[in-house]
């Protein structure tokens, strides 16, 4: 009667027994389940087609078995065995009861004593019979209680394998239904994607401007999809461009206001300036507005970001044409300007870069701003070219800097300026005047070779030339300067300022004579080069003091504090 007994076999699957038969003909079948054709589908034998429904069912479990793989298991209970057939435990229990039986019934027969009388014997014989059978009947029972102990642990196990099978099912369909929600997401995201990236490609400027926005709010809903979003702006205004004159733009920007609004474009061929214009400062608002971090470097630490600001923003920017750029305010991981051209001023204060930056070969058209700014990373501006006035007050460079070959065609000033590493100035242009009073250089300076056709400034003095306003100190050079073969064309001014390590103005030329007053030198006994007519003196502290050859030695600082 357990012969069709429900079971639990290796994998959790509930089933019935098979027949050594049907194990037989299930084995054969499964070498002869088909195979795969050219076109990649499967091919059975029409006397297997009662198994279709059964494969795909597996093919399904085993469709998303990477989808389970993720999720931690809970535990799993122990496999069960098939039941055998019934023969091999009823055949033992009906001969362990025969045998008991007849057993106890030969011992007790064969042991009693002779009776006096027939009818005591017979009743001897049959209270040891029945005292045999009594045995038997108890041996059965425990039998039939130990079959009844089985058979409740096993539907016990069976309740536990099928509530494992119902959660890891739910489980499944959960997988699944977020996998295909998944799914849907990165296909609309891609079709949005698709649709702006091609709007921005279009001739009319309004269309253009959608595909922006469109753009825009795809990178604010989907945080994965942000950098790439950046790259695409990036490579846009990367596109050639070559911006309205003054006076075109004065007299038509009404128009091209009305026709961005209208969604009109001028028939001529390619891109108007005056509309591509606004489409480029809508493109670089997206870029600030995103990059924007009001926290302060604590802050970042402890605290979460804004929403609008896409934490991790790299920007390439190489070659691109940029107007009235302001960056001021944000942070940025990652920026490249390399050979870029911007229009109008360019404002970076209070920016933090962490990595590296690229400026080499940029054009400024006017006056560029990078005051209290701060770039963790090497920032490179050589061959830079500043038509307006550069200002780098108060600037922080942590890692290597340069200015090779850097033109400077107005006003410049390096005022507090740290520069933490290597500076090098080396062939750099200053037109007009430039500032570096309070500068601290805690790397080699390297000054060879350039050129200060105006008047340079190391020296301290009054904060933006107000009277009675405290003293700018002078600068600070804790390694060694380089001045070798520099031209100084005007006035050259080292007031107060301290030299730390080896000082060389080798071969440098002075159209006027430089001033040194109060300028301390650490280490006298350096290997110095110093302009003519200049000579150092030791000092009583053991610094050095720097004055001119045919003027006396100043006095000493302990004789003075005496007769004071």
């Amino acid at each position: 009667m357990y012969a069709n007994r429900s079971y639990v076999d290796g994998e959790g699957a509930i089933g019935r027994s098979a027949t050594r038969q049907d194990r037989n003909d299930r084995e054969k079948g499964e070498g002869r389940m088909g195979v795969i054709g050219w076109d990649g589908r499967m091919r059975l034998p029409a006397r297997l087609s009662r198994l279709r429904r059964r494969t795909s069912a597996i093919s399904a479990e085993v469709a998303t078995s990477e989808l389970l793989s993720a999720v931690p298991e809970p535990v799993v209970p122990p496999p069960l065995r098939t039941p055998r057939p019934a023969a091999w435990w009823i055949v033992p229990a009906a001969l362990l009861v025969g045998g008991a039986a007849s057993g106890v019934a030969w011992w007790l027969l064969s042991t009693l004593p002779p009776l006096p009388t027939s009818a005591e014997e017979a009743t001897a014989r049959q209270g040891a019979i029945q005292t045999a059978l009594a045995l038997a009947a108890g041996i059965g029972a425990a039998i039939t209680l130990m079959l009844a102990f089985r058979r409740q642990r096993h539907q016990e196990h069976a309740a536990h394998v099928t509530a494992y099978l119902t959660e890891r099912n739910a489980r499944l369909a959960e997988q699944v239904a977020e996998h295909n929600r998944q799914d849907a997401t990165e296909r609309r995201v891609t079709e949005l994607y698709t649709k702006a990236v091609e709007q921005l490609g279009h001739t009319t400027a309004a269309v253009r401007l959608g595909g922006l926005y469109a753009l825009e709010r795809l990178a604010q809903d989907n945080p994965d999809h942000r950098q790439t979003i950046v790259n695409v702006i990036c490579a846009y205004l990367r596109m050639p461009y070559t911006p309205p004159s003054d006076s075109a733009q004065q007299g038509s920007v009404h128009a091209v206001l009305r026709a961005t609004v209208a969604g009109v474009s001028t028939p001529a061929t390619g891109h108007d300036p005056h509309e591509e214009r606004q489409v480029r400062l809508t493109a670089q608002r997206i870029l600030v507005d995103h990059s924007h971090d009001n926290r302060t470097p604590e802050q970042r630490e402890m605290e979460l970001a804004g929403p609008r600001f896409w934490e991790g923003m790299r920007i390439d920017l190489n070659g691109a044409t940029l107007i009235d750029l302001d960056l001021t305010g944000c942070h940025l991981t990652d920026a490249q300007f390399g050979e870029a051209i911007f229009e109008g001023d360019f404002r970076i204060n209070g920016v933090a870069f962490e990595g590296g930056v690229r400026f080499d070969g940029a054009t400024f058209k006017k006056s560029a701003w990078f005051e209290n700014i701060t770039f963790r990373g090497n920032a490179n501006f050589g061959w830079v070219a500043f038509r307006g006035s550069a200002w780098f007050t108060k600037a922080v460079f942590m890692s290597d800097v340069n200015f090779t070959q850097a033109t400077f065609a107005r006003n410049a000033s390096f005022a507090k300026a740290t520069f933490m590493k290597r500076a090098s100035f080396f062939l750099a242009t200053f037109t007009q005047e430039v500032r570096f009073g309070g500068a601290t250089f805690t790397g080699d300076a390297n000054f060879s070779r350039a050129t200060f056709m105006k008047g340079v400034w190391f020296s301290g003095e009054p904060s933006k030339g107000i009277a009675g306003a405290r003293i700018i100190p002078g600068a600070v050079f804790k390694r060694n300067a380089e001045f070798g073969e520099a031209t100084f064309a005007r006035d050259v001014r080292f007031r107060g300022v301290t030299f730390e390590g080896i000082v060389w103005f080798g071969k440098a030329t002075f159209a006027q004579a430089p001033r040194f007053e109060d300028v301390r030198i650490v280490r006298p006994d350096g290997e110095h080069v110093w302009p003519v007519n200049w000579v150092l003196v030791r000092r009583e502290d053991g610094s050095g003091l720097l004055q001119e050859s045919n003027a006396e030695p100043p006095p000493s600082p302990i004789a003075a504090a005496e007769d004071k």
